[in-house]
């Protein structure tokens, strides 16, 4: 059993449950909120247990549901990293994996990159980063923008549920 060690779940308030897991799931709140009106018994303590029902929740979501969270995401070294505009931990995750240190060549790639992705599928292109380096996610981008839609829309809530992962991790 490994137990969250900002928090005991089975113990919060939904206000108080919401606010915190609200970036679990990239500006979606409405995961944790689904989550805790399922009931939070104290095996939901365990922080395994706890991301599963997370992760069974977003994966039963309705596509248009899931669409809008893969859209909350932003893209990789893009306009809202340069604002500065990220969640507290999409700015960690996208500086942990060298973003932020792209040279020109490389910025103006992930750029290129975005577009033309977002252009084939009406959504931003999800990786979870924790792990990789800038080369290593632009060579992802560069695989996965020859996909079909499906399968793209399936890697993406994968990518979700790993970043989940981490960030629950960091709890």
């Amino acid at each position: 059993m490994r137990l969250l060690s900002t928090c005991t779940p089975s113990q919060m308030t939904r206000k108080d449950f919401v606010e915190h897991f609200k970036d679990l799931y990239e500006h979606s709140p409405w995961v944790a909120e689904e989550v805790f009106d399922l009931g939070l018994p104290a095996n939901l303590n365990d922080a395994d247990a706890l991301l599963a029902v997370f992760q069974q929740i977003m994966l039963g979501a309705t596509k248009h549901q899931q669409l809008a969270l893969i859209c909350a995401h932003p893209d990789l070294a893009g306009k809202a990293a340069i604002r500065g505009d990220l969640t507290a931990a999409s700015t960690s995750e996208q500086a942990g994996a060298g973003i932020s240190e792209c040279t020109a060549a490389e910025f103006a790639r992930f750029t290129q990159l975005n577009e033309a992705y977002k252009t084939k599928f009406d959504f931003p292109f999800i990786k979870a980063v924790k792990g990789s380096d800038r080369h290593q996610i632009l060579g992802a981008f560069e695989t996965r923008i020859h996909h079909v839609a499906d399968v793209e829309f399936a890697q993406a809530l994968t990518e979700i549920n790993k970043i989940a992962s981490f960030r629950m991790a960091d709890m």
